[in-house]
């Protein structure tokens, strides 16, 4: 393959270089198509051809169904390293040595107790808030209570920034669920690991010894890692792009967070659940609505089945279907909307159909009936991808200012009015 692109406009022709990433991904730098051309741009919406960065935290392959981070298969990591331990490889860029682990931990234990002062802009949201509209102002509320975390100068100063946000963001998170449900907000328990704390945070009551299921931290765990970094989607470039203004961190994952929030990206594993309960009010017969998703003439799609990024099986499915199965043996559950997912699964992989067209059951599938075995409320099932996703938009955003990229500003095609007079306004 040649080392060049060449583009011909109006007979003229224009060499770009090829770049060649580390996976043998190929990319044409066009960074001076502009100036060479006199004004010439590309033309992508939604940016699916268009690289906006080069980074070394995540390769992604959809046709082969590869993610891996820093190189590690994600096979790997989720059964061979704790979520705590991940994050710290995606933002770091190594796995932790063991006292390398120590001191991260302890410093993140170390931050986790918020301003008393957070408590009044918590309780001053109504009690039917959405968790995310919550978490997206309390993140950004974090800059008041921390002002220094805004102009990161020094690697020092960078690293408090994210143990700050690593601290804190999980009890936001939980206060927003605390609030929802009119219960009084829990503190961290800097005794717990980090899933553990978190679970603690959101279902402890004062009346009662909460009792830690090990089962149910290590599903949440993996399901949690499984959501830490997924390259460029939405929230990812969002935090980038919005970083690249030299914003702080903690205002830059909030855009994030709201980015995060829309139906189309984070909110596929609410539209799965909302899916299976129409199906139990419908009277729960899976086969009917597979007829449905089947028809072109009808509407109707399966929720959580295929993916935009992934050709064949999502591989993060492959890890939390194993999560999930030993989940449902260890609790015993007697939920109809469960069974409903559970033959809807089983159907689904068996139908030609659906392995034909390779729409497999992807992550947001499994995550949401997993988050509906744990006794998490719907409303709260983005709000636990955020926690998740929290390590990768912090590695993405530290990369972005390492790497000194130039601020985020695209251009676009004007087709609206050319040149035309001014009425005055009496004639109008």
């Amino acid at each position: 393959m040649s080392d060049k692109a060449i583009l011909e406009i109006d007979g003229k022709k224009y060499e770009f270089p090829i770049i060649r990433g580390t996976e043998n991904e190929v990319a044409i730098d066009v960074k001076a198509l502009r100036t060479v051309t006199g004004g010439v741009i590309t033309l992508d919406p939604g940016f699916k051809n268009t690289g906006s960065c080069s980074s070394t935290i995540t390769f992604l392959d959809g046709e082969k169904g590869i993610l891996r981070h820093r190189g590690y298969a994600i096979e790997e990591l989720t059964k061979k390293a704790s979520f705590l331990e991940v994050a710290y490889l995606i933002i770091f860029g190594e796995l932790p040595t063991k006292e390398e682990f120590a001191k991260f931990d302890n410093d993140v234990k170390k931050e986790s107790l918020v301003n008393e002062e957070m408590k009044e802009i918590v309780n001053g949201f109504p009690k039917n808030a959405h968790p995310m509209g919550m978490v997206s102002a309390l993140t950004s509320a974090l800059t008041a209570f921390n002002p220094k975390s805004v102009y990161v100068g020094t690697e020092d100063e960078m690293y408090k920034a994210i143990v700050i946000l690593l601290a804190k963001f999980p009890v936001l998170a939980a206060w927003s669920h605390r609030r929802n449900k009119g219960l009084p907000l829990n503190y961290a328990d800097n005794s717990l690991d980090y899933i553990s704390n978190i679970m603690q945070m959101l279902f402890k009551l004062p009346t009662e010894e909460y009792k830690m299921n090990p089962i149910a931290v290590k599903a949440m765990d993996e399901l949690l890692i499984l959501h830490e970094d997924h390259e460029q989607n939405c929230s990812t470039s969002t935090v980038r792009i919005s970083g690249s203004s030299h914003v702080g961190l903690f205002a830059s994952v909030a855009t994030g967070v709201s980015a995060l929030w829309g139906e189309l990206h984070g909110g596929a594993n609410q539209a799965v659940l909302e899916m299976l309960e129409a199906i139990k009010e419908d009277g729960g017969g899976v086969e009917k609505f597979i007829a449905r998703a089947k028809d072109k003439n009808d509407p109707f799609r399966l929720m959580g089945f295929g993916h935009r990024v992934y050709k064949n099986f999502d591989p993060r499915a492959r890890i939390i279907k194993e999560a999930c199965d030993e989940l449902f043996e260890d609790l015993d559950l007697n939920d109809p909307v469960l069974e409903i997912a559970k033959h809807l699964e089983q159907v689904a992989l068996k139908d030609e159909y659906f392995i034909k067209r390779k729409l497999f059951p992807n992550v947001d599938f499994y995550s949401g009936i997993i988050y509906r075995a744990l006794g998490i409320p719907v409303e709260m099932f983005t709000v636990m991808f955020a926690i998740g996703r929290l390590p990768g938009w912090i590695a993405q955003w530290k990369e972005m200012r390492e790497n000194h990229e130039p601020i985020g500003r695209p251009r676009q095609l004007y087709v609206g009015e050319p040149l035309r007079a001014f009425k005055e306004y009496s004639e109008r």
